[in-house]
C-alpha cells in the first residue's frame, strides 16, 4: 500500500486507531510480563535463599 503522506499512513484508511491502538495494548501487555517474570523469578530466588539458609546453619 501506498500513502501520500505520513498522517495518511497514521490514519491507515480511517482504521489508524484501531490498528495502532491494538499495537500499543500488546506492547503494553508484553512489557507488563516482562516486568512479572522478573519480579516472579526475584521472589522465587528469595524463597530459596531463605529456605537455603537454614541448611547450612544445622549441623
Amino acid at each position: 500500500m501506498n500513502w501520500e503522506s505520513f498522517d495518511a499512513f497514521l490514519a491507515m484508511g480511517g482504521y489508524g486507531f484501531y490498528v495502532w491502538g491494538s499495537y500499543a495494548v500488546t506492547f503494553a501487555l508484553i512489557a507488563m510480563e516482562v516486568v512479572l517474570l522478573r519480579l516472579r523469578g526475584r521472589e522465587i530466588m528469595n524463597q530459596l535463599i531463605r529456605a537455603e539458609r537454614p541448611r547450612r546453619s544445622a549441623p
